[in-house]
């Protein structure tokens, strides 16, 4: 996992421990604004829970089950058709991916998935050194592997290899054992993930749910609410400060994310699209969101907000594809949609968390 990437989601941890233990009782503040009026979470907490991340985690499950399905089958017959429905399969399970990486809490953090399914910059030493062993790259053996050495850019990696199209016949045997074998750990990686949220495993949806009532990690609806906040914080700051800018500003091709696939700017957009999903409350389907308490808080804010992810989004999507070569060629493009999205971030932590701090919940 990318060092940047640790830092900020300890930054996270810390300051979702404070929120936890200060935002525990009921008592209003000095700084609070003392209206009266109370907001009751119960339904955005629960379509939060449910509508957003676990449908979210569902769908990455499915679509894992799709991409091992295409590996297989170009193990099976290696023809270019196999290959391309299999790097196709790979970008579509990508983008459930990167959205439900503005909730990185729960059990994605403390079951180590992000780290297994996500690492990167990829080692290309350390991939070859797999490679070129006599090892026999079963699944157990795969998961046993360094982080780097498995999950999203390692089958990346394999089945792309530099951003032009691979041609299936330069695929080796030892590569098809490698990529099926990975697949099947990060298939296993989704599965346990989905289930650690819904009701049938761990039902960590509940904890989220019943915050205030009952619930084990947050002893308050408000708790909660600034949970989701801050798991928003952390991808805008890591989009804008991490993702985008340190190749940008060291012009280094190798610190960029799915640089293989050339999906980098999908994967950025995907970020900020679920900030969107969170805030508007909605993935397939529309639930009660954040939008709904801002609003009713600060209508200007929030029309503000909306626009400025949305911005976001489109800023990303200016820039000329690929990224990697756009780090250096068209540095202005870059330039605004690190500005956009942290603007995003400004937003969420000057205005949006703030406005929650000072509100009172059921």
């Amino acid at each position: 996992m990318k060092l940047y990437k640790i830092w900020t989601l300890f930054c996270c941890l810390l300051l979702t421990s404070a929120f936890v233990v200060g935002c525990g009782g009921d008592d209003v503040t000095d700084e609070q604004e003392v209206s009266g009026e109370t907001f009751d979470a119960s339904t955005m907490l629960n379509d939060f829970a449910n509508t957003v991340v676990l449908a979210t985690y569902t769908d990455l499950d499915n679509k894992a089950g799709d991409l091992l399905a295409a590996v297989k089958a170009l193990e099976s017959a290696p023809s270019q058709a196999n290959l391309e429905k299999a790097q196709q399969a790979w970008k579509a399970t990508r983008k459930p991916w990167e959205q439900s990486e503005s909730f990185l809490f729960g059990p994605v953090d403390t079951q180590g998935l992000d780290p297994a399914l996500d690492s990167w910059p990829v080692d290309h030493v350390n991939l070859q050194s797999v490679l070129d062993s006599g090892d026999t790259l079963t699944v157990d053996f795969v998961s046993g592997l360094e982080d780097t050495q498995k999950g999203f850019h390692t089958i990346e990696f394999l089945l792309f290899r530099d951003g032009n199209q691979r041609k299936a016949s330069d695929i080796t045997a030892r590569e098809l054992e490698y990529l099926v074998s990975t697949t099947e750990n990060l298939k296993a990686s989704t599965s346990q993930l989905r289930l650690a949220w819904s009701p049938e495993g761990e039902n960590f949806s509940s904890a989220v749910a019943q915050a205030g009532t009952g619930s084990a990690i947050y002893p308050s609806q408000s708790a909660a609410v600034q949970e989701m906040v801050n798991g928003m914080i952390t991808i805008a700051d890591e989009v804008a400060n991490g993702k985008i800018s340190d190749p940008y500003n060291e012009s280094d091709t190798t610190l960029v994310e799915s640089q293989f696939s050339f999906n980098s700017i999908s994967d950025f957009q995907d970020n900020i699209r679920g900030i969107q999903n969170v805030y508007m409350g909605k993935f397939m389907n529309d639930g009660q969101g954040l939008n709904d308490f801002v609003s009713g808080k600060d209508a200007a804010l929030d029309s503000r907000f909306q626009q400025e992810v949305q911005a976001a989004i489109d800023a990303i999507g200016a820039i000329p594809d690929p990224f990697r070569d756009s780090i250096t060629v068209n540095r202005g493009a870059v330039q605004a949609a690190i500005d956009a999205v942290s603007k995003v971030q400004q937003t969420l932590e000057q205005d949006i968390l703030p406005l929650i701090q000072s509100s009172e919940f059921n």
